[in-house]
């Protein structure tokens, strides 16, 4: 007997419950002119067309149909894609095209919203640098979300330096008063090896590893892990096949920004900069909190793009803003929230000198694992995006969605391009770019991050430098701007 897949198998092929079997047919036909791995090399249509061909054995066979029934499941998303043009230019060079896909939980307004347990390890750099207020502030905050959990919950804790210690294990969490004692006999000293606390920390969550639990590392640390990121890396690679997602908070100056972005991007998680001790505890406390209003986890993304059309970009603009790996598909998305939607921008490089017409850019494929569901987990769905393509069309103003997010991502990528220049020597454009940031920081109504682009433009002009809190400061500011701020109710 075939195997059924836990999805709406007529969606996958894009065909109505009351297709006929030559509409079946045709449907499939036309998917693998698009997506079949001999005429498109992109990963995400190979993996999108293993769905459509599972989905065509099963609908294609006549027995196999009469027994399928479509699932109805007892939550679900939506998800919708808006183009930044719906008609594009034939012109004789590649051009650009934004999508913003917003991913939106489905639930009753009767239905009070769930809180799902998590299973959660907390590891806490010790290292020597942590000494006096950092970790004073740390140990409150760590006091502080133990108030946020319950008797469902698993939480452990893990410390590390140069080698890992975990204070208190997920199946020894019982009470509030316990896990604040062994908070409290951490004692900072020794090196950083970040490797050797995301080890003992994925343990600890791998072992009470549950669907139906928010499954997630929260790493705090203040210094450069020292030749162990690859192995890191490889950590976070098998955490995202397992399922558990992994969050950073970096401290201070000395931490590797770009190093952390990595590691929690494979997994979907976010990164944040606390350069004041007292913002640690905000950081956790809504950390905590958020996970706590899971709806759906493991929320992957594939994209398939037509085989002429590249995917140049994709950065998560809300909840939390975060640039995604999309080096290798699916790309992982994080937790999608009960309270708030998701939305994700992705560019795409449209090819020179189309054909005019209509024409398709890309597959999109949004699947999570939807919290408290007592039959299936899994829950998918797909948009098919195309645009009109002609010779001289009438001037298009983007949505206003697209552009609002096109200009705050305008700043966070001024900012890169501030650091590249200095890379390359082009001081005077990185001066100019500052400059033309605190501008724009100013008439957003951001005098703090204004002030700091208009500082680190003077010192620039001076040492041919960034410092280092400037740099951090712009780089997670900006990013910061990108996602509304959460309403307090």
């Amino acid at each position: 007997m075939k195997r059924i897949p836990p999805y709406d198998l007529y969606a996958i092929l894009g065909v109505s419950e009351r297709a006929s079997a030559d509409d079946i047919r045709s449907a499939y036909r036309s998917a693998a002119r698009r997506f079949h791995p001999d005429v498109n090399a992109h990963e995400g249509a190979a993996l999108q067309f293993r769905d459509i061909a599972a989905a065509y054995e099963v609908l294609s066979d006549e027995q196999a149909r009469s027994r399928y029934r479509v699932p109805i499941p007892q939550k679900s998303f939506t998800s919708r894609c808006i183009t930044s043009k719906r008609v594009l230019p034939i012109l004789e060079e590649p051009q650009v095209l934004y999508l913003l896909l917003e991913i939106s939980p489905q639930i009753k307004t009767d239905t009070p919203q769930q809180r799902h347990p998590l299973n959660v390890s907390l590891v806490l750099d010790r290292s020597s640098s942590m000494r006096g207020v950092r970790m004073d502030r740390l140990k409150v905050a760590a006091h502080q979300i133990l108030e946020h959990l319950t008797t469902e919950d698993r939480l452990s804790i893990v410390s590390f330096s140069d080698r890992a210690d975990v204070l208190m294990s997920s199946d020894q969490f019982s009470s509030g008063s316990d896990a604040r004692a062994l908070i409290n006999t951490i004692t900072p000293g020794g090196g950083t090896e970040i490797y050797q606390g995301l080890q003992a920390g994925y343990d600890q969550v791998k072992n009470y590893f549950n669907r139906n639990m928010v499954n997630h590392i929260i790493l705090v640390t203040d210094g450069r892990t020292y030749g162990d990121e690859n192995q890191a890396l490889d950590l976070a690679d098998e955490a995202r096949e397992k399922g558990i997602g992994i969050s950073a908070m970096g401290i201070g100056d000395e931490w590797n920004d770009d190093f952390l972005d990595a590691l929690v991007s494979r997994t979907g998680g976010s990164s944040a900069y606390i350069n004041s001790p007292a913002a640690v505890i905000r950081f956790l406390e809504d950390r905590i909190r958020s996970l706590g209003e899971a709806f759906a986890e493991r929320m992957r993304l594939t994209v398939a793009p037509d085989n002429d059309v590249q995917l140049e970009m994709v950065f998560r603009m809300m909840p939390n803003a975060q640039p995604l790996d999309h080096s290798s598909q699916p790309i992982q998305l994080g937790t999608l929230e009960g309270t708030r939607s998701m939305a994700v921008l992705l560019q795409f490089q449209m090819p020179a000198g189309m054909s005019s017409g209509f024409r398709n850019v890309a597959r999109i494929d949004v699947s999570g694992d939807i919290l408290g569901q007592s039959d299936r987990f899994e829950y998918k769905t797909i948009n098919d995006q195309s645009v009109e393509t002609m010779l001289n069309p009438s001037p298009e103003d983007p949505p206003p969605v697209i552009l609002d997010a096109l200009g705050k991502l305008t700043l966070y990528r001024m900012q890169q391009k501030t650091e590249q220049a200095i890379s390359n020597g082009k001081f005077d454009e990185a001066t100019r770019r500052l400059e033309n940031m605190a501008t724009r920081l100013l008439e957003m109504g951001q005098p703090e991050l204004a002030e700091m682009a208009q500082s680190e433009a003077k010192r620039v002009s001076r040492t041919k430098s960034l410092s280092e809190t400037g740099r951090r400061t712009l780089k997670f500011g900006t990013r910061l701007l990108l996602a509304p701020p959460k309403s307090k109710d």
